[in-house]
């Protein structure tokens, strides 16, 4: 009885064993001899002469009967075992090798006894009448026989033994006394490169299936492995501790690790625990059949699976390392891998450190580490930290050079003019390389003394060269301020105050207006504030009901204050009388000093130059907020400049 479950089990493909192990036993097979000869019987006969390609067997029919010469001819063996056993229809392409004999058997010889199969009754002329003979064949019935001999002593599951003989599409076939089939995938647990190497030598298999009525045989010696190990994995785990000492044979090499034969059941030795060294691929270290001695690392029983050691017998190399290379140690090492971050550096087998890209250079801007160093270079290092827990050495290459930073305040003190390169542009300033790798910040309030610069783009452009001011060095922090405007007389000093007297009638444009004045452009870079009050002797709700941005109009100046510098306007008192207005210059100069006034929220537009408001009115909610918002954009640009700083 054929056992399907059994072939589902170790993956034998029925339909392509059926394909290949031939044809059916005749339904009306009658192999047991008796007195009368039938079709399908095995009888005995006598050799009575050989005639051209037939021998003539007498069986004791009242005719005689015809066997193949060829039958006593040597055969090939697929020609007569091929997966059907015998089987006419055997197609030669299913061999690899098809012309390998078998041994040659003696001629045949009159008198001779031979069993014989009846096949057939025909005349020789193709007439089937009385006169006919018998077709006989001596191959058939000896296969036959074999199989009754086999099927008396061989059952499924039975543990049988024979010698590969063959080579055929699919796998081995191994002669236990009639020749079964061993599919390529149950040769082994693994399949092997070349099931070729298993020729001419003695298995035990295990029968995976007997078809009685194709006469076919399907052997497995993987099973028989499998079980025999399942047995071995079982009384090995029961042993089996962490920290043991074991040998055993690599079987598989993956990208991962190795896969090592305990014995009954497999390991991983895994790439990291090969060796204390750097390898690319476990094939640097072990090679398929190695025998190996490794540590039992750890043992999942549940899984059953084995993590192994190789490195592990040997003492780790970081037992020594806060010794050997305590920080500050200079010591040159061995690029061994470049990453975006940095450059791993070995220093011994086993031991590599870490020079994180931050640290490669004190000037030179690094994009990637393959600028600077690349794998087998040689390069000097330091060693800035000690990690022995993790296994880690934080390592420098700029340390093994002086800090030009230590110099710079030596070399660019306050008040030095240098030359540099707009090298990068922020929306606080632009960034101006004095040289290579040192940079100062040339904030945008540091650019002109008058003109209020929004972006750095308004007055420079990147990759210009310009001539600054050095106002401060902050070493620690690595930072330089710069000025472009310091390069020139600050204005306000002399210049502006010269030239803009209180009283004096001056003409300009409107550049802005806001909801407290009106912003007037006395010269390139240069404007006053002419206050909502100060627009006319009636009261105004809104500036742009007397001006427009772009028209042109006379003021007066009524006041430069140089600390602030702010310039105060009047429209209104342009036609005032002299004495009224020397009357007014009078109160102005009698009033609260500009530090009250402001805190009061009595401040009602433009500056002046004096401790005095340049004029006092009624206060108001809305003057107080207009003024808060003054103070509010003052305080935010001075906080930008420290935050960029």
């Amino acid at each position: 009885m054929v056992n399907r479950n059994l072939l589902r089990e170790f993956d034998v493909n029925e339909d392509e064993l059926l394909a290949v192990m031939g044809e059916e036993a005749p339904d009306e097979a009658s192999w047991l001899a008796g007195e009368d000869v039938s079709i399908n019987q095995i009888v005995e006969g006598k050799i009575v002469r050989v005639d051209g390609e037939f021998v003539v067997v007498d069986v004791g029919y009242k005719c005689e009967g015809l066997v193949p010469l060829s039958e006593w001819q040597p055969e090939i063996i697929e020609d007569e075992y091929g997966y059907g056993y015998g089987d006419d229809d055997y197609d030669s392409s299913d061999s690899e090798d098809d012309d390998t004999p078998v041994a040659e058997e003696p001629p045949p010889e009159v008198g001779q006894t031979v069993r014989v199969l009846v096949e057939n009754v025909e005349d020789v002329a193709g007439r089937h009448d009385d006169r006919g003979m018998l077709v006989l064949s001596k191959r058939k019935a000896e296969k036959i026989e074999q199989w009754m001999s086999v099927m008396e002593k061989v059952h499924e599951g039975d543990v049988v033994t024979g010698t590969v003989k063959r080579k055929i599409k699919g796998g081995l076939l191994v002669d236990i006394g009639v020749n079964v089939f061993l599919p390529a995938s149950q040769v082994d647990i693994r399949r092997p490169h070349d099931i070729g190497e298993y020729l001419d030598k003695e298995i035990d298999c295990k029968v995976l299936k007997i078809d009685e009525e194709r006469r076919n045989i399907v052997v497995s010696r993987r099973a028989l492995i499998e079980e025999e190990r399942a047995a071995k994995k079982s009384d090995l785990l029961k042993v089996l501790q962490v920290g043991d000492l074991r040998k055993g044979v690599v079987k598989n090499i993956a990208d991962f690790g190795a896969f090592v034969d305990l014995g009954g059941i497999d390991g991983l030795l895994h790439i990291t625990d090969m060796s204390w060294g750097r390898i690319s691929h476990p094939s640097e270290m072990v090679k398929i059949e190695d025998e190996l001695e490794v540590m039992v690392l750890h043992i999942d029983y549940e899984r059953e699976k084995i993590a192994l050691g190789l490195k592990q017998k040997s003492a780790s190399p970081w037992e020594k390392v806060p010794a050997t290379y305590p920080v500050g140690t200079r010591i040159k090492g061995q690029v061994v891998n470049v990453m975006s971050y940095g450059a791993f550096v070995k220093l011994e087998d086993g031991i590599e450190g870490l020079v994180h890209i931050s640290e490669m250079s004190w000037t030179k801007r690094i994009s990637h580490p393959s600028e600077l160093v690349q794998v087998d270079d040689t390069v000097e290092v330091v060693v800035l930290g000690i990690n022995q827990e993790k296994q880690e050495i934080s390592l420098g290459m700029k340390q093994t050079q002086s800090n030009p930073w230590d110099k710079v305040a030596e070399r660019y003190p306050p008040g030095q003019e240098v030359e540099g390169r707009v090298r990068n542009l922020t929306n606080y300033g632009a960034f101006i390389e004095i040289e290579e790798g040192i940079d100062g910040l040339l904030h945008v309030s540091d650019m002109s003394w008058t003109r209020k610069v929004s972006h750095p783009s308004e007055a420079v452009e990147k990759g210009d060269m310009l001539k600054c001011k050095v106002l401060s060095v902050d070493t620690e922090r690595r930072r330089i301020a710069l000025g472009l405007k310091q390069l020139d007389e600050d204005p306000w000093v002399n210049d502006i105050p010269n030239r803009y007297q209180p009283g004096e009638l001056v003409k300009g444009k409107v550049t802005k207006i806001t909801n407290f004045g009106v912003f007037v452009g006395l010269e390139d870079g240069l404007e006053g504030l002419l206050h909502i009050s100060e627009l006319s002797e009636d009261k105004i709700e809104n500036p742009e009901e007397i001006c427009a941005v772009g028209d042109e109009m006379e003021v007066k100046v009524l006041r430069v204050d140089i600390n602030d510098r702010k310039i105060g306007l009047s429209r209104k008192r342009v036609d005032w009388a002299e004495e009224a207005a020397e009357a007014e210059e009078v109160a102005v100069a009698a009033e609260p000093s500009a530090a009250s006034i402001a805190a009061a929220g009595n401040l009602k537009g433009g500056v002046g130059s004096g401790d005095g408001p340049l004029f006092k009115s009624a206060s108001t909610e809305d003057d107080a907020a207009d003024d808060a918002a003054e103070s509010a954009a003052a305080a935010a640009e001075d906080t930008e400049k420290e935050s960029a700083d």
